[in-house]
């Protein structure tokens, strides 16, 4: 994972923990979990995570949509037999007739590194996004699907 993911990352759990009302306070949380980002990069970083300002009756606050959709990957992380890549993508096997629900559950966690995803039985074909190669991907996915 990397660096800009792993802010990314710690942007959304504390968003999803807490009410942080300023991009400020977010930029203070994010520094006492030992990362550093400009207010661009945060603006940008929100953007990505379809972040949104709502108020409450306690005041605005950013918010990000429901739980971790990555969340729903440890779920079927019995059915994962392997993860690993080549030059262009990245394949997971399954076991049988696990292939759809896994790709289902990739898809619906809307990663930005996921281009997309192609099933059969117990074999799915992982298309990394244009910046990320699939090494990196795959590292990713077999950490969410505990592999």
């Amino acid at each position: 994972m990397t660096g800009s993911e792993r802010r990314r990352d710690a942007v959304a759990r504390l968003l999803r923990s807490r009410r942080i009302g300023t991009q400020e306070a977010l930029l203070e949380a994010l520094a006492g979990q030992g990362l550093r980002a400009t207010q661009a990069t945060l603006s940008r970083d929100l953007a990505r995570l379809g972040a949104r300002r709502v108020s409450g009756s306690d005041g605005a606050f950013y918010e990000v949509d429901g739980p971790d959709p990555a969340a729903g990957l440890a779920a079927l992380k019995g059915l994962v037999v392997a993860v690993e890549s080549n030059a262009s993508l990245v394949v997971i096997r399954t076991a049988a007739g696990a292939a759809p629900a896994v790709a289902r559950a990739v898809d619906d966690a809307r990663l930005p590194e996921v281009l997309g995803t192609i099933a059969g039985d117990d074999t799915i074909f992982v298309a990394p996004a244009a910046s990320l190669r699939p090494r990196g991907l795959a590292a990713r996915l077999a950490s969410l699907l505990g592999r």
